[in-house]
């Protein structure tokens, strides 16, 4: 088998989305998450692909120091994930790189520690049933729900996003553009972005809900303003989301929480989440 690598700015889509297919029924979950496969559909990042002729063999992109990659099962075990890895290393130069494994699955491992990447981040999928019993929704004196509206609340959202998340390398920094996408997405409901806000309309939390394909929901992004942290606000807006998924038609919901986050995992926990797939990330440092 002869390998070529091709790198640039865009590259085939549905190639690249038949071989995330092919590898997540062998694998058990996407290699690809979400902001990965926006790019791949909008454009952004740097693309590396591995051919053999007219044969698509892995996939590795490329933003802001962060990567992720596939490879298909068929051409796994010969040299391919290497290969893409090294030309990954080789655009990041001496800066730092993070690579993520989807499933925390032994040959990320065996990839990432020779070529000098360290475990550093785990992040666990939580999932919970919608027929059992759900949570009230008890929301502190003076808040209220609304639904997010469109053309109104991205620049307010934003602020108070990145507030909630100042310390989390991923969901702080989005921008217009990061939401622009998503709201072009066929599954973004804004009945289904619940806002608390108190009596002057300012947004004090939000919990955005997903629908996947299926009777799937998930709790795609809760947060909650530092300023009104406390007062079970960040409970009541996730019953009030589940009770949203369920009137939906969502059976199952999932989400996602760092293992190093003990108060999250605790009120899921509590919310009656279960862990169910585990993800990593691994580091090098710049040098």
């Amino acid at each position: 088998m002869t390998v070529e690598l091709r790198t640039g700015r865009t590259t085939d889509p549905a190639a690249v989305r038949e071989l995330v297919s092919a590898a997540a029924i062998t694998d058990g979950v996407s290699a690809l998450s979400e902001a990965f496969l926006l790019r791949l559909r909008h454009g952004g990042g740097l693309h590396v692909t591995a051919w053999d002729a007219d044969r698509l063999l892995g996939y590795a992109q490329l933003y802001d120091g962060e990567a992720e990659l596939v490879v298909h099962p068929a051409s796994r075990h010969q040299g391919v994930g290497r290969a893409l890895l090294s030309a990954v290393l080789g655009e990041v130069g001496d800066g730092d790189l993070r690579l993520w494994a989807h499933g925390d699955h032994p040959s990320a491992t065996a990839l990432g520690h020779p070529a000098g990447l360290d475990r550093y981040r785990v992040l666990w999928q939580f999932r919970r049933e919608l027929e059992d019993p759900l949570p009230p929704i008890d929301l502190p004196a003076g808040v209220r729900l609304r639904s997010f509206v469109p053309g109104a609340d991205e620049a307010a959202w934003l602020r108070v996003n990145a507030r909630a998340f100042a310390d989390h390398p991923d969901q702080g920094r989005w921008g217009r553009e990061d939401l622009r996408m998503r709201e072009a997405e066929p599954w973004f409901d804004p009945a289904g972005f619940l806002l608390a806000v108190d009596g002057a309309d300012h947004i004090l939390g939000f919990h955005w809900t997903k629908r996947h394909p299926g009777q799937l929901g998930e709790v795609y992004v809760l947060g909650i303003d530092p300023a009104t942290q406390g007062g079970g606000m960040g409970a009541a807006l996730t019953a009030a989301g589940l009770r949203y998924l369920k009137r939906a038609g969502a059976r199952q919901v999932m989400l996602y929480v760092d293992e190093d986050n003990p108060r999250a995992v605790n009120l899921y926990r509590k919310l009656g989440f279960t862990q169910w797939v585990t993800d990593v990330a691994f580091r090098r440092r710049q040098r």
